[in-house]
Order: C-alpha cells, then structure tokens, then sequence
C-alpha cells in the first residue's frame, strides 16, 4: 500500500509550477499525477491508482442519490487534470486550480498517506490552528488506538 507522508514547504514559481519533495516522488509510482480541488481550500494531488479509486467509490457509491452524486462529480471529477512531473520533479498547476486554492508563493506540501495535498502556508496555518483544539475529542471517538 502507498503511504505518501510528510510535510514540506515548496515555492510556486512564475510559472504557477511546483516542485514535490524528492522523499515524496520517490513513493510515486510512475511520472503522471491527478491534481483536483481538495474538501478545504487545497489541491489534492493523487498517483493515477490512487484517483482511479477515489473516482470508482464516488460512481459506485450506494450512499448517494442522483443529486449529490451530480454534484460530487462536479465538485471533484470535472476539475481534475492529470499531469507530468517533469525531469526537475515540478508539476504545473492548473490557474483555476492555483485559483483556487488561493496559492501564490509560499506553500505546503504534505502527504496525508493516499495523496499529497498543497496549501497556501496561510490557509494551512489556519487549518490546523482551527482544528487542533478537537484533536483529542476525534482521537477519543476512534477508541482504542495502539499508541
């Protein structure tokens, strides 16, 4: 199974192009990426296996209607781009994606163990200045964990 982890700060350069952490490259398989919006306001950026499956439960999911289910695709599906990651390990991000997820200069880039998400460091600051007060709520509602 792929564990993509980690956390790095990366630079956008001119060319709204990005480069992955060596650590991480080498944990994908293959060159080619599938870049989407992510739930908060972040790129999600999956190895193709891994989006093939993400895409799979969404059109197979008995827990949706037509309705949400539309509206996932829409939300997910129609966004998303495969890309390259060429010699230098640099992706290009989509503008409307870099829109998006606001990116300019200073971003995140952290394995979350099936994809990799990209942040803009604010937004990513936020994020976890907004949820580490529910941390040991959500770790509680997990039970027994081994650590």
């Amino acid at each position: 199974m792929l564990q993509l982890t980690g956390e790095s700060k990366g630079t956008l350069d001119d060319k709204g192009r990005i480069s992955l952490p060596a650590r991480i490259r080498s944990d994908l398989p293959g060159n080619t990426v599938v870049l989407t919006k992510g739930l908060e306001k972040c790129i999600w950026i999956f190895p193709p296996e891994g989006w093939d499956l993400f895409a799979e439960k969404l059109f197979t999911s008995e827990m949706l209607n037509m309705k949400k289910r539309n509206w996932l695709e829409h939300r997910f599906i129609v966004p998303s781009q495969p890309v390259e990651i060429d010699k230098a390990g640099r992706i290009a991000l989509p503008q409307s994606l870099r829109e998006y997820a606001m990116l300019t200069r200073d971003c995140i880039i952290c394995g979350t163990g099936r994809r990799i998400e990209l942040w803009h460091i604010d937004e990513y600051n936020a994020y976890h200045e907004a949820n580490e007060p529910n941390t040991m709520s959500i770790v509680e509602s997990l039970g027994n964990l081994p650590f």
